[in-house]
């Protein structure tokens, strides 16, 4: 037993002081550490943290990496020997999505559900996005992962497109800016942030395969602005390529994209990761610098290690992929030797949701002043599915989060002691109730990035409708929708109401009017719906969005008043879906134009962006299209003046100031949306293009500010394909500040004095 006790401990040594010997990352330069690793943990490193095709090793230390932080999206291959840690990745467009039951504990890991990107753009408020990154940061650090996989941040081409809830914006300034300040947020808590999916992820269908065929210059001015601004404003630690094909290449494996453009052109000095089994070709993602290849696959390992053993992939490409995911891991809490506490303040960040919650909620309609809720209003009939139990938090999906509770509109208008009339409480109570084994069976069966189960409304009839009306002073209606990854959204009984949703409106706004009360409508939807059709049926409008954990209480803010609603909104809702530019170039019913080839469908295998760069209000306002709401949309509580606009040079850089005062009898924030019209030149320009913008501090009654937006000279070129080069002809440019894309009440003119331009490499 002695001499056996003797052996182990002299193989220890040996192996202490063979470790002692090699290479320590963060001791040694990263170069030396790649010198020490073998061909297959070259391989393994570039091919994340998937167990299969792995020696038993190596498999083993990428169990134990992955049970560090269980549900999180991956980890990168930890290689002890060269003090190489893993760094978890952890999906987080809305909040951290990890586990919150464990094996081996029997706390909980809750983590906090925050509004989705659309409503954190619809405040127009980049410092409050920040405070939301913030918030987010910690929990990815206090609950042990080292990389948020967010923000999402495509353009929101379409309102059918299923992931349009965790995106920005239709307009690529908004999405930028927004995104940037998200990543300052999360980043500022020394854990990193994915930006995704790069580039042009605008539908879910055949999303791993199809191909987006896109100009170049909508590409430049549209579709990788926004991702330009975030690279250089925000510096994310990462950025993660898309699925898709981007004429006719795959992103992931698109040297122009990665290594001109995002590298190069803009400075990007990160890694590149792919999405989820993202790309064909392992080698060539190599080659153009997409670094890790998530999860890592055995056919990919293999192939690579293959060509490295062969020399067709030279070591000095891989090398870099590698050297580009040791800074990363270097940066990395796990790395750094931090403990996660798992245990973040999830009570003071279910205040941060609330009230960034509330200050994202648009008022699209509010007939004398129906809004906020009157003293005299002492009961409220509840109706809508969407009120009670099924009131929607998040998307499905990667986007979605594992949250210990959700305030429906019911809870929070109980939480604000605001009494419900009963009978009507009484049949929705029921009606759950008699549906509930459904919901269950649903549930327990349903994919991951499947939508929450979807009931039919409610009609209540004439006689109950009259008792409604009778008990209660106001009717609130909740219209719900949802979507997730994977899968786009529907025009028939999604972006168009229901027909029972119609028939319920109807019907609760006529008897409620009939008795002189008044309805109020919440949208808790995902995206963009058809309004035009009967927006003029109930007193006011509210889009909710879907507002996190705290839905119901920051609904309930605005409705008494507490919070005065000062959300925009961050694209159009058009009269119809046959308006969108888009439409016959999406899949969807609508979209039945032929144009298919032997075996390539249109808009599965390949989608045409005929539309350009009139994407959104670009081609509303140029083409005098009429809309439901317009981009940059909202009402308030309270009214605003705007004056003494001026614009003046400083340098290349354009400053514009605007004084916005409070001409109403109540407290509120504004937000003042910088728009420019150029001269005529050789391209064709939209009517109007977002520039900058800025939201006011809270400005009380008969209080001014004077708001001051800045940006560069080069923010007023275009994209001129046939130079490959960015133009800003010379002449007189319209700056307009206003509330809204159709609401401008102050211009100023600038005049550039001579032609700006920038030649770019491109495809």
């Amino acid at each position: 037993m002695k001499k056996k006790f003797l052996v182990i401990v002299g193989v220890l040594i040996i192996s202490i002081n063979a470790k002692s010997q090699l290479p320590q990352l963060g001791k040694a330069s990263n170069a030396q550490v790649i010198a020490a690793m073998t061909l297959e943990e070259k391989a393994q490193m570039v091919n994340g943290a998937n167990t299969h095709g792995y020696d038993s090793a190596s498999s083993l230390l990428l169990k134990q990496a992955k049970n560090l932080v269980p549900g999180a999206a991956g980890t990168t291959m930890p290689l002890p020997r060269l003090g190489i840690t893993p760094a978890i990745l952890s999906d987080g467009p809305a909040g951290l999505r990890i586990n919150p039951k464990r094996n081996d504990s029997p706390e909980t890991y809750y983590c906090t559900g925050f509004p989705i990107g659309t409503l954190l753009a619809a405040t127009w408020n980049q410092d409050l996005v920040q405070n939301v990154g913030v918030a987010m940061g910690n929990e990815t650090l206090e609950y042990g992962a080292d990389v948020l996989l967010a923000p999402g941040m495509n353009i929101q081409r379409n309102p059918l497109c299923g992931r349009n809830f965790e995106y920005y914006s239709e307009d690529p300034v908004l999405a930028g800016k927004t995104a940037a300040a998200f990543v300052r947020g999360v980043q500022s808590q020394g854990v990193g942030t994915s930006i995704k999916h790069f580039a042009c992820n605008n539908q879910e269908t055949n999303r791993s395969m199809t191909n987006a065929i896109v100009s170049q210059r909508a590409l430049r001015e549209i579709y990788l602005k926004n991702f330009e601004i975030t690279v250089k404003e925000g510096n994310p630690w990462t950025v993660m390529t898309s699925y898709n094909k981007l004429n006719g290449r795959y992103t992931s494996e698109d040297s122009i994209l990665i290594s001109t453009i995002l590298r190069q052109q803009w400075g990007f000095k990160g890694m590149v990761m792919s999405d989820w089994d993202g790309g064909t070709n392992p080698i060539s993602q190599m080659l153009v610098g997409n670094d890790l290849l998530q999860p890592g696959k055995k056919k990919s390992y293999d192939t690579i290690l293959s060509c490295l053993k062969s020399g067709s992939l030279p070591s000095s490409v891989i090398d870099a992929n590698i050297n580009l995911i040791l800074e990363l891991i270097k940066k990395t809490p796990r790395f750094r030797g931090f403990i996660p506490s798992n245990r973040p303040d999830l009570k003071a960040h279910a205040l941060v949701t609330r009230q960034s919650a509330t200050e994202g909620i648009v008022l699209l309609k509010n007939v004398n002043e129906a809004l906020p809720l009157k003293k005299s209003i002492q009961k409220v009939a509840l109706f809508g599915v969407y009120s009670y139990d099924l009131f929607t938090a998040g998307g499905t999906g990667s986007g979605d989060v594992n949250k210990a509770y959700i305030t429906n509109l019911k809870q929070g208008l109980s939480n604000a002691s605001i009494p419900i009339e009963q009978s009507t409480e009484a049949a929705y109570n029921k009606y759950f109730n008699d549906s509930l084994p459904k919901i269950k069976k649903y549930n327990a069966t349903k994919k991951w990035n499947q939508p929450s189960y979807h009931l039919p409304e409610i009609l209540p009839n004439e006689t109950d409708l009259m008792t409604s009306s009778t008990n209660a002073d106001l009717a609130l209606i909740t219209i719900g929708r949802n979507s997730g990854e994977s899968y786009d959204r529907k025009l028939q009984y999604d972006f168009l109401l229901t027909d029972d949703e119609t028939k319920l409106l109807t019907n609760v706004c006529n008897a409620f009017h009939q008795a002189g009360k008044k309805v109020v409508v919440i949208l808790n939807i995902c995206g963009v719906i058809e309004t035009a059709s009967w927006k003029n049926l109930p007193d006011a409008i509210l889009v909710a969005w879907q507002p996190g954990q705290e839905g119901g209480n920051s609904i309930v803010d605005v409705l008494k008043g507490i919070e005065n609603p000062s959300g925009k909104l961050p694209m159009t809702f058009p009269i119809k879906y046959e308006d969108v530019p888009s439409a016959k170039n999406f899949p969807s019913e609508y979209a039945t134009e032929a144009d298919e080839t032997k075996d390539k469908k249109k808009n599965v295998d390949y989608t045409n962006y005929k539309e350009g760069i009139y994407v959104g209000y670009r081609h509303y306002t140029t083409f005098d299209k009429p809309v439901s709401y317009p981009f940059g949309y909202g009402l308030s509580y309270t009214s605003f003046k705007y004056s003494n606009l001026k614009v003046k040079q400083i340098g290349d850089n354009l400053l514009a100031s605007v004084t916005i005062s409070n001409t109403g009898k109540v407290a509120g924030k504004e937000v003042a949306e910088l728009y420019s019209t150029a001269p005529k030149g050789k391209l064709d320009k939209p009517k109007l293009e977002l520039r900058a913008f800025a939201k006011t501090k809270l400005l009380q009654p008969a209080e001014s500010q004077i708001v001051e937006m800045i940006f560069h000279k080069s923010d007023l070129a275009s994209f001129d394909e046939s130079s490959s080069s960015w133009v800003a002809d010379a002449g007189e440019y319209i700056i307009s500040v206003g509330t809204s894309v159709e609401n401008i009440p102050t211009k100023a003119v600038f005049k550039l004095e001579k032609k700006w331009e920038k030649k770019e490499l491109g495809w």
